[in-house]
């Protein structure tokens, strides 16, 4: 994490330049970065020629600005993803926590495109090393279980694993964080399209705190921009929810970078950086000094070339799991086109003969069930083939013990991978099984059989 600026050390135009670099980290923090980004901080960072006083240039801050340089630029010239989440830590309590709000901020700095792709709590996939859950849960077993660089760490993969994009930093903060951020700079004025009643609004206490919002233009505070953005009690749940998110963080971004606005915020950002400072856990390789460099990479960013989409209702299917849970399963081909979108790479069958390629366009997701009486056949198996590049979701035993060859069962005719993993297992061909029953979320299913023998490391 960004280490503190010394108060004493502050001058005018030093406050003004860090100000930016705070305003760009909370943002980049709480949700809704893509507009805030890559529009807003944009539009202010453009217009402003802000430079560091002298003897301000380096230091705790992490900033190597030297006197009389404009603000640094962004040098690398591969995509970057950034994993943004926010956790609601209740006061008193210790955590673990799941994860409340989930999404992928992504820019390319040499096509100069940017994008936000909003990830669904009760997205229902594979967590690597901890089986199958929703994708809130990620955070909580890292933290729980102490998973390297905790809770964000395991998050980060686990969205890898299933995007299948890279994940180069991540970004937890709390939502108290966002409360007071909001105070702090006067509250926000947000049209509400329409009135919201949610009875069923939780309360601190593990109670209800009813929610009623009027339609039209309404004043809020920072609780109640907090309320407006998680509520679920509206036609599409979490899906309007992420709208609802990116419009709250417009409005905070539409006011503190107002010209006019700004003389009356540089007495408080010594407590505004204390607030996120406090609130924020990220990646250690994620500095102040990258912040502050994509800002004024976004500068650069034509607003045509900025697209965001939420894993929403078209990309997902309903499914209420054994134990009772109702979730989301991914239709990965949607979710695959989303990306894309998101992305600006068009979403094509590949050509290329190289497998990895081919096993990566299918995205098939598979199940691994020991139909034998040895133990720890299939997890043995399952981690090979995850070694060799399948997604598996899944393992355990089958419905019986007894299957004398192995089976190989297609659902969704993702026959590329299913032949893969034949060759893997060392299985024949007509291992490979197409049929037309169907298994929620599962492109394949690997029965064990007696037949099979495992392959020698």
């Amino acid at each position: 994490m960004a280490k503190r600026i010394p108060a004493r050390r502050r001058t005018n135009r030093w406050g003004v330049a860090n100000f930016i670099a705070i305003v760009v980290l909370f943002a980049l923090t709480v949700s809704g970065i893509g507009y805030i980004f890559f529009q807003q901080v944009k539009a202010w960072v453009a217009e402003s020629d802000l430079l560091p006083s002298p003897n301000q240039a380096s230091g705790s801050s992490g900033i190597d600005w030297e006197p009389g340089e404009p603000i640094p630029t962004w040098e690398g010239k591969d995509r970057l993803n950034i994993l943004v989440m926010g956790v609601d830590a209740r006061p008193g309590e210790e955590g673990p926590w799941r994860t409340d709000t989930m999404m992928v901020l992504t820019v390319d700095p040499v096509s100069k495109s940017a994008g936000m792709l909003s990830i669904p709590r009760d997205l229902w996939v594979p967590i690597p090393g901890y089986g199958e859950g929703r994708i809130n849960t990620a955070n909580y077993l890292g933290d729980a279980y102490n998973y390297p660089g905790g809770g964000p760490a395991l998050a980060a993969r686990t969205v890898q694993y299933n995007l299948g994009i890279p994940i180069h930093h991540y970004v937890r903060v709390d939502f108290s964080a966002f409360v007071e951020l909001v105070d702090l700079i006067g509250g926000i004025d947000i049209y509400v399209p329409e009135e919201i009643n949610d009875p069923l609004y939780p309360g601190p206490n593990y109670d209800y705190d009813p929610l009623y919002i009027p339609a039209g233009w309404v004043h809020m505070n920072g609780e109640l921009a907090l309320k407006y953005a998680r509520t679920r009690h509206t036609g599409k749940g979490d899906f309007d929810r992420a709208a609802r998110q990116q419009q709250v963080l417009l409005a905070i971004l539409d006011k503190v970078t107002r010209l006019n606005l700004l003389p009356q915020l540089l007495p408080q950002v010594p407590k505004i950086w204390e607030t996120v400072r406090e609130s924020v856990a990220m990646d250690p390789n994620l500095t102040l000094d990258k912040i502050v460099r994509l800002a004024h990479l976004a500068t650069q960013i034509p607003r045509e070339n900025i697209r965001n989409a939420v894993i929403d209702e078209t990309c997902t299917e309903m499914w209420t799991t054994p134990d009772g849970q109702q979730v989301l399963v991914p239709i990965r081909d949607r979710i695959r086109e989303v990306r894309g979108y998101v992305m600006m790479v068009p979403t094509v069958t590949p050509k290329s003969e190289d497998p990895a390629v081919r096993l990566t366009a299918e995205a098939a997701v598979v199940h691994v069930r020991n139909g034998t009486t040895t133990p720890g056949l299939a997890q043995k198996t399952a981690e090979y083939l995850q070694a060799k590049g399948i997604l598996v979701a899944g393992y355990g035993n089958a419905d019986r013990q007894d299957y004398a060859s192995s089976i190989i069962l297609v659902y969704t005719g993702k026959q590329f991978t299913a032949e893969t993993i034949a060759r893997l297992l060392g299985l024949p061909a007509t291992a490979v099984v197409e049929t037309a029953a169907t298994q929620n979320g599962v492109d394949i299913t690997v029965i064990l059989g007696a037949d099979y023998k495992p392959p020698t490391p």
